[in-house]
């Protein structure tokens, strides 16, 4: 059995369009550099074994190890923007050239998921799996099923940008053009999150609920209470364009659990990855204290593939004492 809790401090990465950086900020705001040397970066995500994504406007898509290793996961792209991945560990990419979004899987096997949109800059899965897309263009918020079937879900914003959801499942949009951060409920409902930004663009939430936000025109990282009351994060950066949270990545030395990483994913999903044994079923469990008598509610079950890597996903109620157990079944 593994005991592991997403109650815990997450760094948070920034693409810095005009330096050409990947920064990287403890909880305490504490700035260094990750990476450098890259051509005007823009999407990032983390996989769910925690190696950090980046959309290059060199073309390609750039994979990062925990400690800064780079290699190219993709290349040939006209201009990647945004990234994402699904609970299946697929990468979704927009680019804004030729106004599709890719799919490619772990391996780097690449597909068209969607066509004919308008400058597609933001994308963000929710808890059911759903693809919301940014469509700067069009002014819309679309959104499609797993199967590619696509519906408008919000219109008439002026420059939808960076996307993401909070725990609750409501979707933040970042409006370059009004300078305004949106909410909408799951069902559509709209307000006015924030005002009065300077060409905001990326978005994220950390594991208690706190909205990042990153402002291209001023230079800054605001941070938001869930309440709207905003402070000043990161300051000095050159063009912030996007930001992510890194996963939190707990060493183990049990050998039947090698690998082990737990992820704060679009939609308030906490994502734990493994590597366990072939053929074992292996059950997620979930408690909010540690307390005796200890209640375990069984989340997800699910199979380790050959290799034995498996991903299992769950949303969790917007609290940050959630506690989370692997075990293998019988």
């Amino acid at each position: 059995m593994l005991i592991v809790s997403n109650a815990q401090a997450q760094n948070l990465f920034e693409s810095d369009f005009g330096s050409n950086h990947i920064y990287e900020f403890t909880p305490g705001g504490v700035q260094s550099t990750f990476a450098s040397g890259l051509e005007y970066p823009e999407g990032l995500a983390f996989d769910s074994v925690g190696n950090l994504f980046e959309a290059d406007l060199s073309g390609n898509i750039y994979e990062f190890t925990p400690g800064g290793g780079q290699s190219t996961f993709a290349s040939g792209l006209d201009v990647p923007i945004a990234l994402a991945f699904n609970s299946s560990s697929n990468l979704f990419v927009s680019d804004t050239d030729t106004d599709s979004i890719y799919e490619f899987t772990p391996g780097g096997a690449k597909s068209t998921f969607a066509s004919g949109l308008n400058v597609p800059v933001g994308l963000a899965f929710n808890s059911a799996g759903i693809l919301f897309v940014a469509d700067a263009g069009s002014g819309n918020i679309y959104e499609f099923t797993p199967g590619g079937g696509q519906s408008t879900f919000a219109s008439g914003i002026g420059e939808p940008a960076g996307l993401a959801f909070d725990s609750a499942g409501n979707l933040f949009v970042a409006d370059a053009e009004s300078g305004n951060i949106y909410e909408f409920t799951p069902r559509g409902a709209k307000s006015t999150f924030a005002a009065g930004l300077n060409v905001p663009v990326g978005l994220a939430f950390n594991s208690v609920g706190d909205l990042f936000e990153a402002d291209e025109g001023s230079g800054n990282i605001y941070e938001f209470t869930p309440g709207g009351v905003r402070s000043t994060f990161a300051s000095g950066l050159d063009q912030p364009t996007r930001i992510a949270f890194q996963g939190l990545v707990l060493p183990v030395t049990n050998p039947e659990y090698n690998n082990i990483s737990i992820q704060l994913l679009s939609g308030g999903n906490v994502g734990l990855s493994y590597v366990g044994i072939a053929g074992t079923n292996y059950v997620l469990y979930r408690t909010f204290n540690l307390s005796p008598p200890v209640n375990w509610v069984p989340q997800t079950t699910n199979t380790a593939a050959a290799g034995g890597v498996l991903v299992l996903t769950n949303t969790p109620v917007p609290t940050t004492n959630n506690f989370w157990r692997i075990s293998s079944l019988p």
